[in-house]
């Protein structure tokens, strides 16, 4: 079948040669084009050049199942070199993200644990201990910040990610009320395991897949991480306990023991859907880079 005859600007005779030589024969049908747009798909490159902003907020893990971080069999226990696996996640994992972050701030979040002065369980708590302002200068301030914290909470439980992951999607959801690809959050989770909130933590993820978000599981140690693999829901779409299907996925998980000897392969398993997620969210919603005049032009 080809297309024949151009009878007016929006309409194509389709011809079949085949049919050509019979008599009265004059088309096969005809398309009529009604509606025709040309539409541009922004990269994650021209986002990130036009202005977007991307956001990181990291959350640790001080649950008790981490282990009493006063004996060596603790993964929250630093050895006399001043390392363990918490912080070696950190830097490594660290390293690669803030080179996407403009001011390299940090919010910083623990759950899990007790916490002075009232030794209250705290899913939502910020390793400064400064409500107010949690951040943490670069990658060292994250750093200095856990080391700091660490000798003055009490390992606890259960393992919640909910509260964390709802406090990161309440600031991606004013960003998305802006109506502009200025704003893109991307929540760091370090953690040793088993989810004690999982039916939470699904609504919250789906929740948070019509917002501009993403989050990335690193799991430390060698625990079962089926349930974070399930969360990491690249074959299907994660469903709400309710039902409620995820709009995109926006979980990436990294078995961090996979990787410690090779920081290039981390680095690239880390950020390997961050890209697409961005530009996919963006133009889902229509949204152009803000200064679009920082995008190059197609070649």
């Amino acid at each position: 079948m080809q297309l024949g005859t151009h009878i007016s600007p929006a309409e194509f005779e389709c011809i079949s040669p085949k049919k050509m030589k019979k008599r009265n024969y004059k088309n096969s049908g005809v398309i009529c084009i009604k509606n025709c747009q040309v539409v541009k798909e922004y990269t994650f490159l021209d986002y990130i050049m036009g202005g977007c902003q991307m956001n990181f907020t990291i959350a640790i893990d001080f649950t008790g199942s981490n282990g009493d971080p006063r004996t060596p069999q603790s993964l929250h226990y630093i050895n006399p070199e001043g390392y363990n696996e918490y912080l070696t996640a950190i830097w490594a994992v660290g390293n690669v993200i803030q080179d996407y972050d403009s001011n390299k701030m940090f919010p910083v979040f623990g759950f899990g644990a007790q916490i002075p002065p009232l030794w209250h369980v705290s899913h939502e708590f910020p390793i400064n201990f400064n409500p107010s302002n949690p951040f943490c200068a670069g990658i060292e301030g994250v750093v200095q910040a856990y080391q700091q914290c660490l000798p003055q909470l009490k390992l606890w439980g259960p393992t919640n990610f909910a509260p964390v992951i709802n406090h990161v999607a309440c600031f991606a959801r004013q960003a998305l009320r802006q109506n502009t690809a200025s704003q893109y959050y991307v929540l760091l989770i370090i953690t040793d395991g088993v989810i004690t909130d999982m039916d939470q933590t699904r609504t919250a993820i789906v929740e948070a897949s019509r917002l501009p978000m993403s989050i990335i599981i690193v799991g430390v140690g060698g625990a079962d991480f089926s349930e974070m693999e399930f969360l990491d829901s690249d074959d299907k779409l994660l469903r709400s306990a309710r039902g409620d299907v995820a709009a995109r996925d926006i979980v990436q998980f990294v078995p961090f023991r996979e990787f410690q000897a090779n920081s290039v392969a981390l680095a690239q398993s880390v950020l390997a859907e961050l890209p697409d997620q961005v530009s996919s969210f963006f133009n889902t919603y229509k949204l152009k880079p803000t200064n679009t005049f920082s995008v190059p032009a197609p070649s």
